[in-house]
């Protein structure tokens, strides 16, 4: 393996990592000895330093880490406080109702309401923090319960659950009636 590879093969294990790594774990990665891996790692950090990159290679106790230069913080704030917006899709906004109106609520539950599978669903609303597991049913086989968090308060701008709309009765009425015939006309068939 060539200089050149080594330094990329460097680079590519700080930039994966994303955190320090002990200069002899890189040495075994790239099958090298410590003192040879270590040249090369400071090579790569005067060569980082030079070429004025917003990137430089940091030592930390015999470990190294690629991470940002102190100049150009300002930048990753700006970039860091522009809202992230979770698009929800009708699959997951269904689900998360269900989750709101229903908790604390099983999977299971969830999909005889939806009538389908909810597990995509249900992990991207806990990826998004609008969604957590509350703990297990004492049931067979402890099923994980599911209840709504702080977040979903927040983004659904409400104190508290009991301040989530009420539906109308007649509608509701409508709702279960509709639900009957389309579950009719599949039994049917």
């Amino acid at each position: 393996m060539g200089l050149k590879e080594m330094e990329a093969a460097i680079e590519a294990i700080l930039f994966t990592m994303g955190q320090a790594v002990e200069v002899s774990q890189i040495a075994k990665a790239l099958e090298q000895d410590v003192r040879t891996t270590e040249k090369i790692i400071r090579n790569l950090m005067l060569k980082y330093q030079e070429a004025d990159r917003g990137i430089q290679i940091i030592e930390l106790d015999h470990s190294y880490q690629m991470c940002t230069k102190k100049e150009y913080y300002n930048y990753l704030i700006r970039i860091a406080m522009q809202p992230k917006k979770a698009a929800l899709s009708d699959v997951m906004l269904e689900t998360l109702s269900i989750i709101a109106y229903k908790q604390p609520v099983t999977k299971l539950e969830i999909e005889k309401i939806r009538g389908v599978k909810c597990d995509h669903a249900v992990n991207k609303l806990i990826e998004y923090n609008l969604v957590t597991e509350l703990g297990r049913l004492d049931a067979p086989g402890r099923p994980i319960v599911l209840g709504t968090t702080e977040e979903f308060l927040r983004c659904f701008g409400v104190e508290n659950l009991d301040e989530l709309p009420v539906m109308n009765p007649v509608k509701l009425e409508d709702f279960k009636a509709e639900a009957e015939e389309e579950v009719q006309l599949k039994l049917d068939l």
